[in-house]
């Protein structure tokens, strides 16, 4: 039963630090956008 109580104590400490990063007001900036090459059209002649 120990072992039980461990996993449910870590468990809470994960759901705990997961909503406090998801309802803190020090929100972390957002990434800038990974650019992705794009082929560009061929010029005709």
């Amino acid at each position: 039963m120990e072992d039980i109580e461990k996993v449910l104590e870590q468990i809470k400490e994960w759901v705990r630090k997961l909503i406090e990063g998801l309802l803190s007001p020090e929100a972390q900036p957002e990434l800038e956008p990974i650019p992705i090459p794009v082929n560009q059209p061929r010029h005709r002649r």
